[in-house]
């Protein structure tokens, strides 16, 4: 299912945009949003097919479809030890969304909310929306220690929320047990709120394990937004389908007012839901096959990568991206972004603030999410270029 034969370029060139096929030039690779090159499992297209031929669109309820939020809370106590009840669930039209009203809800000018650094921009574009200013967190790359300590010393009276990327996205850092036991007794001891972003949270490579906050204990629980969505596991990003949790009803309530859903104003697609539904219940297969492969990518990604002058690249626990550390160049994150795109032809994020933080300057970010084939491709390409300097 992740060979070469099964990617579909033609219609890549035509649909996948932001940053991808659609939008780069002739004979550019595209190795940068975090989207699959693979098309999604059949039995997703299949029951989509099948809703669609009843030929009824009508409005669904607005905390979302029951088959939906059953098959969440499922997911959420079998796969990631949470007694999540679909009652405390609802759908959103994507994760970013769902990160976005909570920010809403929780957060009014003048507060603060701690991210990680680096980190994916919609943090701090949410924060920011709302009035609230984003206050980052260093977060070292690969196994180093986290500083709690300075993580603690960064709360004030105006702090109320801390954002959980996990896994890390861009440096694919899984955070262990222990270090979301430090996180969450800092919450609950400053009565703050985790926002935890768990949308790679089936992307793990062995011998890693994956923890969700939420899981550690009951008072940590309370305090957690938990938030996860379905473009990296199942390749659905255009259907723009997440979820939002909490096991708090008040925090429900409130994140359900600040999503609009009940207005209709906003809401989540029923063809979306249904789509999401069949993959929980029907796809575990297919992602299981896609972890093996995108475990391979990781590795011949990373052992390539580390033979480029001037790059090292750790290995990621998680996520299907590489963040390769650049300075050994001399040059900065967009120089060889913008070299890599005139002399290579192969298209990379570089690690620039308004992506990633300041954390991801020397850095540049690589998804291995396709095939062999063509990562090999590009990293021949990579490694030509830059060796040639």
């Amino acid at each position: 299912m992740f060979d070469n034969g099964s990617i579909n370029f033609d219609i890549l060139k035509r649909r996948a945009y932001n940053l991808r096929w659609a939008t780069v030039p002739e004979g550019v690779i595209p190795l940068t949003a975090a989207d699959p090159d693979f098309p999604c499992a059949p039995e997703i297209a299949e029951d989509v097919c099948r809703f669609a031929k009843e030929r009824y669109f009508c409005y669904g309820p607005p905390e979302g479809l029951p088959e939906f939020r059953e098959s969440m809370a499922g997911y959420f106590q079998n796969k990631r030890g949470i007694p999540a009840a679909p009652d405390h669930i609802f759908p959103v039209d994507s994760a970013a969304f769902g990160i976005y009203i909570t920010c809403k809800a929780f957060l009014s000018p003048g507060d603060e909310a701690i991210i990680f650094d680096p980190v994916d921009f919609l943090f701090r574009y949410s924060i920011e929306t709302v009035g609230a200013k984003a206050v980052p967190f260093a977060i070292p790359p690969g196994t180093d220690i986290v500083d709690f300590e300075l993580l603690e010393k960064l709360i004030n009276n105006n702090t109320k929320l801390i954002c959980l990327c996990n896994p890390l996205n861009p440096t694919g850092k899984v955070f262990t047990r222990q270090e979301l036991e430090s996180l969450g007794k800092i919450a609950i001891k400053y009565n703050l709120l985790i926002l935890s972003d768990e949308i790679w949270s089936d992307i793990i490579f062995s011998p890693y394990q994956y923890t969700s906050v939420a899981s550690v204990n009951e008072e940590i629980r309370d305090s957690t937004i938990t938030i996860t969505g379905f473009s990296k596991a199942y390749g659905l990003a255009g259907l723009r389908i997440g979820a939002v949790m909490a096991s708090n009803p008040g925090h429900y309530k409130k994140l359900l007012e600040a999503s609009l859903h009940n207005s209709t104003v906003h809401g989540a697609n029923v063809v979306s839901q249904v789509a999401a539904t069949t993959a929980l219940n029907k796809c575990v297969y297919w992602l299981e096959d896609f972890l093996k492969h995108l475990q391979a990518m990781r590795d011949l990604c990373v052992g390539e990568l580390n033979t480029v002058n001037g790059f090292k690249c750790i290995a990621p626990e998680g996520c299907y991206v590489a963040f390769v550390n650049i300075t050994g160049t001399k040059k900065n994150s967009k120089e060889v972004q913008q070299l890599l795109m005139d002399k290579a032809k192969v298209a990379v994020v570089p690690g620039l603030k308004e992506w990633f933080g300041e954390g991801a300057e020397g850095f540049i970010r690589l998804s291995f999410a396709t095939s062999e084939d063509v990562l090999a491709d590009a990293l021949s390409r990579i490694k030509s270029t830059v060796n040639s300097l």
